[in-house]
């Protein structure tokens, strides 16, 4: 029985050889991950990390509890390094890289060849236990002949797999500076709010008492006791917004337990000086979009695809058969074994299927993925020149409210006071300048808000990772407050 098993397997072991393809750039723990850190660091400046074990659970931990307890408060590059390290969500997107890795090197190897073994004369007394010994082995020549072709759509898709990784890691990155820049912004609202609500408490307990000795209107009691109650609620809003803002970033660093009681800054940073310039915005994201080289890969395999589909069209099956028979046999008293070799060819006819169907489905991929690319890049073309012209807009509209708006409300609230203490102007006058300021105040936090939201969406409409809001979704989130 052995001898047959060996004689088999050689008879198709060198058509194995032909084919086999090595899968050592595969089959590695890093499975491309190095690719993907190197891409998206030269992005953001940070680090990404693919967890794999529990040593290496273990240090991140304790690198997060040491980022998080460097500094009283978290600034945003911080909070982007945490996530990075932190969010669970990222690390199952890197497992799907391992995925893709695996599938491209169970590609780089063959199909195992089917062994078959039987046996006839079973019982026959002459021969003691059998008469006929027949060994099989059968081997897809058509998985041989397309190797190379499946080898090479299996690499794309790998590599696309490598980008979707590196855009799951920029993704994270821009949406972490914005909840860190719109948490910081609620809680400087809410800020501004509050000093708003003591001045209108004050109105209000002033309006009741000269009530009370008829000096003031009822009517007008009434319209200060409804403008504090007004922004009572509204102070309330802005506490809620706050704690649902930092929530957010708080699920996005991937923080839970006594983790979650650090603290963020009570003020987003000062507007910069001077304003990127951004000359080649469309040329810059054309180049690196990230999302755009994933169109390329994918028209790339839809072009694999297809000539692979063309090589296979008539034959969809087609099989080698090398068998063995052993068979026994007395003369003369002595027994003796007679071997005989045999091979067979199997393949499908076309006689029903000629295969122009899955051509024509082939076909169809490719104008698919032809287009889409395309249409990404004229997308890319416009979500840069928008996003950049977002930051340029916003800077202005933030330093005209730092440099005029609140320069001029601060200057009319001091003059009342001046008036208010020369007896000129009575304290409801006063308030509501002063109400005013702080109003011009909150405006500003938004602008400035606005203008640092505008900014982080700049890298991501360079490099992928995230669209920038549209004109529609800013306004809403300007009039929000």
């Amino acid at each position: 029985m052995s001898s047959i098993r060996t004689l088999a397997v050689v008879a198709v072991f060198p058509i194995i050889l032909g084919g086999c393809v090595s899968g050592a750039e595969y089959a590695g723990k890093d499975a491309g991950f190095s690719t993907v850190s190197t891409s998206t660091r030269s992005a953001m400046a940070k680090n990404a990390v693919w967890v794999q074990n529990q040593q290496q659970a273990k240090a991140l931990s304790a690198q997060t509890k040491a980022l998080l307890s460097r500094e009283k408060s978290l600034d945003v590059d911080t909070a982007v390094q945490i996530a990075l390290l932190n969010n669970k969500g990222l690390q199952a997107a890197y497992a799907d890289l391992g995925d893709s890795a695996a599938d491209a090197w169970q590609t780089t190897m063959l199909l195992n060849p089917t062994a078959s073994v039987g046996l006839k004369g079973i019982g026959t007394p002459e021969l003691e236990a059998f008469k006929t010994i027949e060994g099989a082995l059968t081997a897809n020549i058509l998985a041989l002949m397309t190797k190379k072709r499946d080898v090479a759509l299996a690499d794309t898709r790998f590599r696309q797999a490598q980008l979707n990784a590196a855009i799951e890691t920029l993704r994270l990155a821009a949406d972490t500076r914005r909840a860190w820049i719109t948490a910081v912004a609620a809680d400087e609202n809410v800020a501004q709010l509050q000093r708003a609500q003591a001045a209108a408490d004050a109105a209000s307990e002033l309006a009741e008492k000269l009530g009370e000795t008829g000096a003031m209107a009822k009517g007008s009691q009434a319209r200060e006791h409804a403008f504090a109650a007004e922004l009572a609620g509204e102070a309330a809003k802005s506490r809620l917004a706050a704690r649902l803002a930092k929530e957010e970033l708080t699920r996005l660093l991937g923080l839970w337990g006594p983790d979650m009681n650090y603290r963020i800054p009570n003020r987003l940073p000062p507007l910069p000086k001077t304003i990127a310039k951004r000359d080649t915005v469309e040329a810059d994201a054309l180049r690196n979009r990230i999302d755009l080289k994933v169109a390329r890969l994918e028209l790339e395999a839809s072009a694999q695809s297809y000539g692979l589909t063309e090589a296979t069209r008539y034959v969809t099956d087609l099989e080698l058969t090398t068998g063995l028979e052993a068979e026994r046999s007395r003369e003369d008293g002595a027994k003796k074994v007679d071997f005989t070799g045999s091979a067979d060819i199997g393949f499908a006819i076309p006689i029903f299927d000629s295969g122009k169907a899955r051509m024509r489905k082939a076909e169809l991929a490719y104008m698919r993925s032809a287009n889409r690319l395309a249409e990404k890049a004229v997308n890319v073309r416009s979500e840069a020149r928008s996003a950049y012209e977002a930051y340029r807009s916003s800077l202005d509209i933030a330093r005209h409210y730092r440099n005029n708006v609140v320069p001029l409300r601060s200057k009319v609230e001091e003059q009342s006071l001046l008036t208010y203490n020369g007896m000129i102007t009575n304290t409801f006058e006063l308030l509501t300048d002063t109400r005013e300021t702080i109003n011009a105040l909150v405006q500003s936090v938004n602008a400035k808000r606005d203008f640092w939201l505008a900014e982080a969406n700049l890298a991501p409409a360079i490099y992928g990772g995230g669209s920038s809001p549209g004109p529609s979704e800013t306004a809403a989130a300007g009039s929000g407050e």
